[in-house]
């Protein structure tokens, strides 16, 4: 019986290799036939180590231009075949290709007469385009994102990904940091602005050519380097960890838990009759046309600018706050669902208001605040969405009633105390987080540290959910 189940498995196998190399066009592996199969597996990091991105502008000359647009579209086409191919062997054939089929059609397509292109852009370049395809089946197996969707040049971003094998890296012995480097199928070296030094004596395990919709290249230079930790933040006078609750929001983008804020920019706003006036302008040239085209470079511009202006704003302030203190809390916001579709009466309100949230970012600077916590040894607790920390009395902790946005202070009812709504908020939130921190850190070993990230799962005991 062990013999017809083995004889049943390596017929159903054949019939599947021969769904591949007949139907489907993909080749037979060559290079190591007969050897035992093995996983794949990817580059770990070394220990003690963190993968830090550095990002520098980038000039190129016009051959080189060309050669990365076109290197952009062979790895957008790559992209959505390997994309096409997996979705067809599994509908029509019921038949599973993952990296390594795509990777040897990708051989196939190159020798091809009509895809000989292909030949032209270096094959590590769009082996990294297959690898993203199959890291997005993965997410979706794994029910972290939806299905993937075809790439397409008027949205996708243009992106190519070079491994070590692809590009050469010499550091320029007078500048520590810095360096000269040339891209695989060109020949000079690109012309890059070096606004800060990657540390000295690493080699770049990885590096992302991209171009935005203004026009402008940037090279994103990923290195693994070994990040000090900061030294402890501590109250003045004791041996507590300094915390902050921050409240996020769109009157003020945070308030903290000592009454100070951060203004909301409002850089949508502020630049919003210079894209409505483009905007219009755009709508009136031909479809086609250079002047449509001219426009089209100026609104990207602008939308650069807003983009660079922000996130350099949330940079500066994600970098003091993980300076000054040991442990940041804040709110488990539902972001995607706050900026969802506006739909039925108040949708042109909730059209602003979800035009608000996009602007302030609140996405972002919580990504920011993650992995530099994790950096420098400090501790983001992220506090349950359902804990009352606006309407619950700082003072005597008595819950109120609900409070519509525009209450902007009420008084407790129990202790007569007038609070702020956003401060109110903000000590809640790091009175409770330096709880869960407490909590999370007793039973961790001796000498162990709280993690990087302490997430809660129920809210506070005593406090129903709002």
């Amino acid at each position: 019986m062990a013999g017809a189940a083995d004889q049943g498995d390596r017929v159903v196998s054949t019939a599947t290799e021969r769904v591949k190399r007949e139907v489907l066009g993909i080749p037979e592996p060559r290079k190591y036939r007969g050897a035992a199969p093995r996983a794949l597996t990817g580059r770990a990091p070394e220990p003690g180590t963190q993968q830090r991105v550095y990002r520098y502008r980038f000039y190129p000359t016009e051959t080189q231009t060309r050669q990365l647009i076109q290197t952009f579209g062979a790895c957008r086409w790559v992209y959505n075949e390997g994309l096409a191919l997996r979705a067809n062997a599994w509908r029509d054939h019921h038949v599973s290709v993952g990296f390594a089929e795509t990777s040897r059609a990708l051989t196939g397509w190159r020798r091809a007469a009509g895809t000989s292109w292909l030949r032209d852009v270096s094959s590590t370049v769009l082996q990294q385009s297959l690898r993203h395809l199959d890291s997005a089946f993965t997410r979706f197996f794994r029910g972290t994102a939806k299905y993937p969707k075809p790439k397409r040049k008027s949205r996708s971003r243009d992106a190519a990904t070079y491994v070590r094998t692809g590009f050469r890296y010499r550091e320029d012995p007078e500048r520590p940091g810095t360096g000269s480097i040339a891209l695989a199928k060109q020949s000079d070296p690109l012309d890059v602005r070096w606004s800060r030094p990657i540390p000295a004596g690493l080699t770049p395990v990885k590096l992302t050519v991209t171009r935005d919709r203004a026009g402008r290249f940037f090279l994103h230079v990923l290195v693994e380097e070994r990040i000090a930790p900061l030294p402890a933040a501590l109250v003045p006078g004791a041996d507590a960890p300094k915390a902050a609750g921050l409240d996020l929001g769109l009157a003020a983008l945070v308030t903290l838990d000592d009454g100070s804020t951060v203004q909301h920019p409002r850089l949508l706003r502020k630049y919003e009759k210079r894209l409505a006036r483009l905007q219009r302008e755009l709508h009136r040239k031909q479809k086609g046309s250079c002047n449509r085209r001219k426009v089209r470079g100026k609104i990207a511009g602008l939308y650069a600018l807003i983009s660079d202006v922000r996130g350099d704003g949330l940079d500066q302030l994600t970098t003091r706050l993980v300076r000054e203190n040991q442990v940041l809390v804040v709110e488990d916001l539902a972001v995607a669902h706050l900026m969802r579709s506006a739909s039925g009466v108040g949708r042109r309100r909730k059209a602003r208001l979800s035009e608000s949230i996009a602007d302030a970012a609140w996405g972002e600077l919580l990504r920011m605040l993650r992995y530099k916590c994790a950096w420098y040894g400090r501790t983001l607790v992220i506090v349950d969405r359902f804990f009352p920390s606006t309407r619950r009395c700082s003072a005597c902790h008595a819950k109120g009633e609900r409070l519509p946005l525009s209450t902007r202070s009420w008084t407790c009812a129990e202790c007569a105390v007038t609070h702020d709504r956003d401060v109110n908020a903000a000590v809640n939130l790091r009175d409770e987080g330096l709880r869960l921190y407490r909590e999370v850190a007793m039973a961790l070993p001796p000498g162990r540290l709280p993690p990087a990230v302490i997430r809660a799962s129920k809210p506070a005991k005593g406090a129903a959910a709002v």
